[in-house]
């Protein structure tokens, strides 16, 4: 058993950090050193706005994206395109797709994809609210910016079978989404590569 190296705060802010995707333990470690001696410049200004965030950060429950107030910035943008919805797994893409700044749309987060493996049926995930999104609001095309995941493919064939009796266009990203990628993972040229040549479900 390996001995411990630091006091207990230490050690847990080591567990906390290793918790981050992409921070194994001893990518946990160099962080929290890192914090440690840059304590006045770093971690108190990084400890209070993550206390702000606690607190103030709430879901939007028009879309599902994360902000400082409900309905969030997007959708309370009056500059927005209303016929066009755009529909990401979670809030990591659809940020993505804002960085990318090639759509002017709004927005409807799923809150992940299908996956049988590890239990997420459609039951888990925002799809009534969807369908009724698109039923009552003036949408007239549903882009479906889904991973090119067998996951997110599923997903995507599910969506468009729920909304094939809707007066609307169903359409999802082609071009520039590898086969296995993330969106979040990709750069702003490849997204707008494959928002531009969208194909119809």
């Amino acid at each position: 058993m390996p001995r411990a190296i630091a006091g207990p705060e230490i050690e847990r802010l080591i567990q906390l950090l290793a918790r981050l995707p992409g921070l194994g333990p001893r990518s946990a470690r160099r962080a929290a050193l890192h914090l440690i001696r840059k304590r006045e410049g770093l971690m108190d200004p990084l400890s209070r706005a993550m206390a702000d965030a606690l607190e103030k950060i709430v879901e939007c429950r028009v879309c599902g994206n994360i902000d400082v107030c409900d309905p969030c910035t997007v959708c309370s943008d009056p500059n927005r395109e209303k016929s066009l919805l755009v529909v990401v797994a979670d809030v990591g893409d659809l940020w993505a797709l804002e960085r990318a700044g090639v759509l002017n749309a709004r927005y409807h987060v799923l809150g992940g994809v299908l996956s049988p493996l590890d239990g997420i049926g459609p039951e888990e995930l925002n799809l009534s609210t969807l369908v009724e999104r698109v039923s009552q609001e003036a949408i007239r095309e549903v882009i479906l910016a889904l991973g090119a995941t067998v996951d997110g493919q599923t997903t995507a064939h599910y969506v468009t079978d729920l909304l094939r009796e809707l007066p609307v266009k169903v359409t999802r990203l082609a071009q520039g989404v590898p086969v296995g990628g993330e969106l979040d993972y990709l750069d702003e040229g490849t997204l707008s590569a494959a928002i531009r040549a969208r194909t119809q479900m």
